[in-house]
């Protein structure tokens, strides 16, 4: 048995949290844990936003477990979310599990670039509560027999894959940032880019996404 040691009963909080929020959209759902150090990135791929949510944890201690200083494999979330121990600050990890697709892809560690163009943290909230009402807006005033799944994706994706301010990002991308606790009021949030992809950061979070109309580059299986 592997027990995480993270840095405070704070870490171990915001870990279930993200952990919750995973399984909320995906009660099935999976996640590629990578720690070295005293750092443990845990990777998810909510279904509803496609787009690779990831979440650094700050560890008490550099990991470790006998010759092996780090650690790289994909679990349940749900059985890594029961084994979340906040009052101890410690977390078990799973037995591994075959990993979704995504889990062999991730984004490249380095070679990140900030991108200009990022909206202010008031706009961003207010760019996805107005695309979030323009969805409910036009799905509601669909008429009977054009309410199928086909067409609700197809609104869906006309709206999701807008881009945001004057940058490339996918207007989804944000609304999963904010979905999942990451986007919040107190700390404006970064964009940067590194070949095929973007990241949208904050202190609680990145939300990675592949760039429209760019093939498979750029991209680190692990």
């Amino acid at each position: 048995m592997t027990v995480l040691h993270l840095a405070d009963e704070g870490e171990a909080a915001d870990l279930a949290a993200f952990l919750s929020r995973l399984l909320h959209y995906d009660r099935g759902a999976a996640v590629r844990l990578q720690a070295a150090g005293t750092a443990l990135a845990v990777f998810g791929r909510p279904p509803s936003f496609e787009v690779l949510a990831v979440r650094a944890v700050r560890l008490a201690k550099p990991y470790e477990r006998g010759l092996d200083v780090t650690l790289d494999m994909t679990v349940s979330a749900g059985e890594f979310l029961e084994s979340v121990d906040e009052k101890a600050g410690t977390a078990v990890v799973p037995q591994a599990v075959t990993g979704p697709p995504w889990a062999g892809v991730l984004p490249p560690r380095g070679g990140w670039r900030p991108e200009p163009g990022l909206p202010a943290p008031d706009a961003l909230r207010s760019l996805v509560a107005a695309a979030v009402a323009e969805f409910r807006s036009r799905t509601r005033d669909l008429p009977d027999e054009r309410r199928t799944r086909a067409e609700l994706d197809r609104i869906g994706r006309d709206i999701w894959s807008r881009t945001v301010g004057d940058t490339p990002l996918p207007v989804r991308a944000v609304h999963a940032a904010q979905s999942l606790g990451f986007l919040r009021p107190e700390v404006p949030p970064a964009l940067f880019s590194s070949g095929a992809w973007l990241r949208l950061r904050t202190p609680y979070g990145s939300v990675a996404v592949r760039r429209a109309g760019l093939g498979a580059l750029d991209v680190s299986v692990r």
